[in-house]
């Protein structure tokens, strides 16, 4: 697996990266009893297809890069996060990835972490400050311009639309809601949006949905930031009548965000009708490698790697390596200029969960 790498000495050069030039300073590579290096994983919860898939990918990956592994699981509680950080620490751990929820508050853990040399990888989410190593993760506005562009097109760039938004303690819901209410407000802008605020709460959103469908029955167009709102929408739109297949006039036109094989069959079976493929299997495979590499000595500068990604640069001192999440529909089409891929496509790792 090669990546644009650059060690110590040449980036030693790269102000902008202060973070990562002082070779001097960095982790030095220590082994398990196993002689493989020891790393932490904390899970942010266990409570949606989506990070139960991520929890079934992390062992796999972590055998491959030879790896000894500990998890904990924080439960989308952020106190909890810092009670397992804390058990890592006393652990041993050289690395360790985590998916802050709440990513304003991990700050002094972040910071705690760095003091003890611990390189640290975070997954999905990027903190609002503070250091790590990498943030892996998909660019998470361009998950809500997806789904407005597909909206927007699908509507005739009319009409009315639900946002059931995640939680906007976290960068990803304010990313999504900020990049679907300007891609709304810039190209749609006869297109009404309803955004209902849910902390990523199945049964919050449904009752939101119910809620605004009520008091406007004309609304055709639902954005899920994720899947944790698919059942609940599902459940809605058949109480209502309006869990009908595309063809039908009254058809809701839904977008989610996971890519997870229920949001598939549900594409293929037109009950809802797009989703952007957030990718459970590269955030586990590559949180791992950049441990492994924190702990070799490596380091990272901004641009292309070879897993169709792009490293930038979001802040002095911290790189996000932007994987790859595309558009996916029934029929593969190119919506608002942006291209997808059919839901049986065998690229997704939502098809290829055995």
């Amino acid at each position: 697996m090669r990546l644009r790498t650059a060690l110590c000495s040449a980036v030693s050069a790269l102000s902008a990266l202060a973070l990562l030039s002082a070779c001097g300073s960095g982790p030095t590579t220590a082994a398990s009893s196993s002689g493989t290096p020891l790393v932490g994983v904390d899970y942010p919860r266990s409570d949606t297809d989506f990070w139960n898939s991520y929890i079934k990918y992390t062992p796999q990956y972590a055998k491959e890069l030879g790896l000894d592994l500990k998890t904990t699981n924080s439960q989308n509680d952020v106190a909890k996060l810092t009670a397992n950080a804390q058990t890592f620490i006393s652990q041993g751990v050289k690395g360790l990835a985590m998916a802050p929820q709440d990513t304003a508050a991990i700050a002094p853990t972040l910071a705690q972490m760095e003091a003890k040399k611990i390189p640290v990888v975070t997954v999905d989410t990027r903190p609002d400050t503070g250091k790590v190593f990498m943030v892996v993760r998909a660019d998470n506005r361009a998950y809500g311009e997806k789904a407005c562009q597909y909206l927007g097109t699908k509507l005739g760039g009319k009409g009315k639309v639900v946002m059931l938004q995640g939680g906007l303690d976290s960068i990803n819901g304010r990313d999504r809601t900020e990049a679907f209410n300007e891609c709304m407000k810039k190209n749609y802008p006869d297109i009404t949006v309803f955004g209902e605020a849910t902390n990523w709460d199945g049964a919050v959103a449904a009752q939101k949905l119910q809620t605004r469908l009520t008091q406007h029955p004309d609304i055709k167009g639902v954005y899920m930031q994720s899947s944790f709102a698919l059942s609940g929408t599902l459940q809605v739109l058949k109480q209502k009548g309006l869990l009908v297949g595309p063809e039908d006039k009254k058809h809701v036109f839904v977008v989610s965000n996971d890519g997870i094989p229920e949001e598939l069959k549900s594409i293929a079976e037109g009950k809802i009708d797009a989703t952007v493929s957030q990718p459970a299997d590269l955030y586990a495979k590559y949180a791992l490698y950049y441990l492994k590499a924190a702990i070799d000595g490596k380091t990272f500068k901004p641009g292309k790697t070879d897993h169709d990604s792009t490293i930038i640069q979001v802040r002095d001192g911290l790189l996000e390596d932007q994987l790859s999440a595309p558009l996916v529909t029934a029929d593969g089409g190119t919506y608002g200029g942006v291209p997808s891929v059919k839901s049986d496509d065998k690229s997704l790792w939502g098809n290829n969960l055995g």
